[in-house]
């Protein structure tokens, strides 16, 4: 494993991190907790340090899986946990039905204690609001989060999803250690503003989504998804996206099988290739994926496999909106 330094701190993390919601949440009912718990135990062996979860996946079940691991490995990982997505009752699945977003000081201090319970810790390492809620004022979201380090429940702060000048913002009211947004070789809109002020800001930016939830791995079957996938609502998963995607994914194995890689470690290793401010955390529930997900790391792409790979994006622009009317109401852009 390669590590890194995180934001502009001394800590060391992993190149790649463990993106744990799909262990809980949003891909179907194919859960088993006993190979996600395996799968946590490998990353420890693997060197991964950093592992990424939220209140709303699972509605708190995943946090409280990942405790039944962490719970002895406390010391070798860097946890980062989310607040800010509510369901009314906090009732429901958390990618169905109606869904909303509350970054007010009351609910953060509530949602901090129900995380740290669940996590079975003192202290949360990185601490993310999930979103930007438009309805409270990002002073008063920032300035209850920086109560949170003062009282020790948190070290650093965190946002998702926000927009350069929202980040720039909160980080003059509180320093911002970590943005997290989707980032692949089907989403780039990040490269625009956001990559480049994390990097000026000296804010480590953490891409979700890297393999663009599986189109990018070339194994994907989409027939085997489940009614339940909120994948399956995904534009990009449909039509002429889905057929555009499918043929991008098997352009870029061709040149994956010429690195001795396969085409999810190319994409992934495409994404850490951008920046030396960014930690990924392609998300999975099974050893075999984190596996081969880890390999990525070592996988050196030099400016001609870059330029390759950007010559076949080139050859197929039609990736698609990533979420559908519903999702996309919660980001800034599609």
């Amino acid at each position: 494993m390669k590590y890194t330094k995180f934001a502009n701190t001394n800590i060391e993390l992993s190149k790649i991190g463990l993106g744990c919601m799909g262990m809980s949440a949003a891909y179907g009912e194919d859960k088993d907790d006993k190979e996600s718990i395996a799968t946590l135990e490998r990353s420890i062996e693997l060197g991964i340090n950093f592992w990424d979860t939220a209140d709303i996946y699972g509605k708190g079940v995943n946090e409280e899986l990942i405790s039944q691991v962490l719970k002895n490995n406390r010391d070798k990982i860097f946890i980062a946990t989310k607040f800010g997505f509510r369901m009314p009752n906090d009732t429901g699945n958390s990618f169905s039905g109606d869904i909303y977003i509350d970054c007010s000081p009351k609910h953060i201090k509530e949602a901090v204690e129900k995380s740290l319970k669940r996590l079975k810790v003192d202290v949360i390492d990185l601490y993310y609001a999930h979103r930007i809620d438009p309805n409270i004022p990002l002073e008063d979201t920032i300035g209850a989060m920086s109560e949170l380090v003062k009282e020790g429940k948190i070290k650093y702060l965190g946002l998702s999803e926000c927009t350069a000048d929202e980040l720039k913002k909160a980080h003059d009211i509180h320093p911002i250690s970590a943005l997290q947004s989707e980032y692949s070789l089907l989403y780039r809109e990040v490269e625009k503003e956001i990559l480049p002020l994390t990097k000026k800001l000296e804010i480590t930016f953490v891409p979700f989504a890297p393999l663009g939830r599986g189109l990018m791995s070339n194994k994907l079957d989409i027939s085997s998804l489940s009614n339940n996938d909120f994948r399956k609502n995904l534009p990009r998963y449909k039509g002429e996206y889905l057929e555009n995607n499918m043929k991008l994914s098997q352009a870029l194995e061709e040149l994956a099988i010429n690195k001795n890689a396969t085409t999810a470690q190319l994409a992934i290793a495409w994404v850490i290739a951008q920046s030396d401010n960014i930690i990924p955390i392609p998300g999975t529930k099974k050893r075999k994926y984190l596996e081969s997900n880890v390999g990525s790391v070592n996988l050196n792409l030099d400016s001609s496999d870059l330029e390759k790979i950007e010559d076949i994006l080139k050859m197929y622009p039609n990736v698609g909106p990533r979420y559908s009317a519903r999702e996309n109401k919660f980001v800034k852009k599609s």
